[in-house]
């Protein structure tokens, strides 16, 4: 009776985190190249009051035993690895990725990020860019008098110039895929960076033998956050809470019983 007050409390520290994640999802519904997460939770320590295979008798053991669970911790929130919608903009810099992979860009602080979002455009000098400034990998410099922009799905990148009729290749844009991707760390403007756990990064052409997705030129990626699956996950978080207050509620009652015997 006494530790379910505290197990209790665990679930509804629990579901707090897990309705921040939501909300965060929810917020980024709108967000291109957003790929949303899951809250996976873990059982915390068990009390064993008898160890299952414990002795009974001589001849025989326990083939239960009796542990008590302590509640609950959340584990981890894992990336959910699905293709966003691809919604078309007409904009010849507008970017997505059909398939797997990752957008290199260049941070500042020099490291290289990675971004489902391919929403470019171009710098005073000429170079993609993402919205915040950040060079796309390899750097590919678009010429200012350029008449028409062609990026193929193997990610070619090509111009048309004044006074010529065929057009001439500027960049080839490769893509980054990971073993884990669920293990890249979100550093914010829907850009990862590559921990240990993530592994390494498989760099190589849209569309090669790395297994790596085609460039869709002139679309751009929704985000994959399905709003009704978070209305969901929303209200059956809110019924966990519930639930596990209820118990604290019914936790105290009893101990109030407890005190007025005592007396």
């Amino acid at each position: 009776m006494f530790h379910s007050l505290y197990t209790a409390a665990t679930g509804m520290t629990a579901q707090e985190l897990n309705l921040d994640n939501i909300a965060n999802n929810l917020a980024n519904s709108s967000t291109d190249g957003f790929q949303s997460r899951r809250m996976a939770f873990s059982d915390l320590l068990y009390q064993s009051e008898v160890m299952p295979g414990a002795a009974a008798t001589q001849e025989t053991t326990v083939a239960s035993g009796l542990q008590i669970g302590l509640g609950t911790i959340p584990g981890s929130t894992e990336i959910t690895q699905t293709q966003g919608d691809l919604t078309s903009t007409g904009n010849p810099l507008d970017l997505a990725i059909e398939g797997t992979g990752f957008f290199q860009v260049l941070l500042p602080n020099n490291q290289i990020g990675y971004t489902r979002s391919g929403s470019f455009s171009t710098d005073e000098q000429g170079q993609l860019v993402t919205a915040d400034g950040d060079e796309l990998q390899p750097a590919i410099t678009i010429p200012a008098n350029a008449t028409n922009v062609t990026v193929g799905s193997d990610g070619t990148v090509s111009v048309t110039l004044p006074g010529q009729t065929q057009a001439s290749q500027v960049g080839q844009i490769t893509l980054a895929s990971f073993s884990n991707p669920g293990g890249l760390e979100a550093m914010g403007n829907n850009v990862y960076i590559p921990t240990t756990a993530s592994g390494e990064p498989v760099v190589g052409p849209p569309g090669g033998s790395t297994g790596l997705g085609t460039i869709q030129q002139g679309y751009l990626e929704e985000s994959n956050v399905n709003i009704v699956d978070e209305f969901v996950n929303m209200i059956v978080a809110q019924r966990t809470y519930e639930s596990n207050s209820r118990v604290v509620k019914a936790s105290d009652e009893m101990l109030q019983q407890l005190n007025q015997l005592v007396q």
